[in-house]
Parts: C-alpha cells; structure tokens; sequence
C-alpha cells in the first residue's frame, strides 16, 4: 500500500513548535502589574491562551476591568515584544522534525498576531524554514475557523488532498476539518489531549519525534 504523502505542512504555533508560556505569562503579568491589578499565575494565563491576544488580556484583565482593556493592549504590545524570545523555544525533537521535512512546504497558522509571530520566528532565526507565516487580520478569521487555513492553501496554490495541519488544541482540529484537509494533533502541547482525541483527528502524535515519517 503507497503510503499518503503531505506535500504541504500547516504548523500550529503556540503548543505546537513552541513553548512560549513562561514569555506570555511575564508580559501578561508586567502589563498587569503596570496597571495596578492583581497578578496570575503562569497556568492561569495560559489557561486564556489559544483565541488570539484579545481574549488573553480581556481574560487576564478580569470581565470586572473593562475599562483598563484598551490600555492593556497597548502596554502588553511593548512588554511581549521585549520579552518574547526570552525562554520561548522550540519543544525538544521540533528542530529535527523541520529539518527532515525540508522538502516540503511549511506554514504557520496561528491565532497569535502576526507581528508577535513574526518577531519570534526571526528571533530564532528560522524565517527561511516556512513558506508563509499566517495570522489572524481580524477575529472573525480565529480558528476554529477555515479561513486561514484556506487563505494560505490559495496564496501556496495548494491541494488540499495533499496538506496537513499540525496542531494541539481542538481548534487546529476543527479548522483542518472545515477546510477539508487531514489533520494531525499532538499530545505535547496545551491542548485538551481528551478533547483534541474525540474529535477523531486523521492522525495523532504523542511527541515530536512521532511526526518524523509520518507522510
């Protein structure tokens, strides 16, 4: 039997090719301290984490804050930017599964901003491992939502037949499912393993290292 081959990777970010908590949760916890509120643990932030920054600081703020929202956006942008290659790196086995897989295409599809993606994927100087880098231009496009995933599959002039998306949480899933193509969770990163796993992905990775030969 010929075994399926993807042409084309689709890479989920946070959870995903990073672990990016302890710099999200030291800006998340600057801009809090910057504005007078009480400060989170790293878990608690990261239980906000996976639907874009609005949602994280809307959350870490607190639904009681409304009004300090605006001004933690603003005060975070500067506070992640400095600190968002600090510890951030890639998960262990990661580097060797993009490397094995050069011959293929590779995209980020992320739910963080672009201009935080970007600044990460430079400062670990891996800009030339990916084809395209692919982020939210507004809410709507969040995945669970196909919108990304499609937007990027048109600009690489793509087969679905033939594209896969890596991710961990329920949303890389159900975005993958949307679009019509394969999907992959992995169990390393800060998705709900259970959650993830009852949604009946194509494929299932419990490490890094599982990823190599898979297609």
């Amino acid at each position: 039997m010929i075994k399926w081959r993807a042409e084309v990777l689709l890479f989920d970010f946070d959870g995903t090719l990073i672990d990016s908590k302890v710099d999200i949760a030291t800006a998340v916890n600057l801009t809090l301290g910057d504005l007078g509120l009480p400060l989170r643990s790293v878990e608690e932030i990261f239980s906000f984490v996976g639907d874009g920054v609005k949602r994280l600081l809307r959350l870490s703020v607190g639904e009681d804050n409304p009004e300090q929202y605006d001004r933690a956006l603003e005060v975070f942008r500067g506070h992640y930017l400095a600190h968002c290659v600090q510890t951030t790196k890639w998960y262990p086995g990661i580097w060797e599964v993009l490397q094995h897989y050069q011959d293929r295409r590779k995209v980020i599809v992320t739910n963080k901003s672009l201009e935080y993606t970007l600044a990460i994927v430079d400062g670990l100087q891996a800009r030339d491992l990916f084809q395209h880098v692919e982020a939210p231009r507004d809410t709507a496009e969040l995945k669970p939502e196909p919108v990304m995933l499609e937007r990027a599959l048109a600009l690489l002039g793509a087969d679905i037949k033939h594209t896969v998306m890596i991710g961990d949480s329920t949303n890389d899933v159900r975005a993958a499912q949307a679009a019509g193509i394969r999907a992959c969770a992995v169990g390393y990163g800060y998705g709900n393993r259970e959650r993830v796993v009852a949604l009946q992905p194509d494929f299932y990775c419990e490490t890094p290292h599982d990823l190599i030969d898979l297609w």
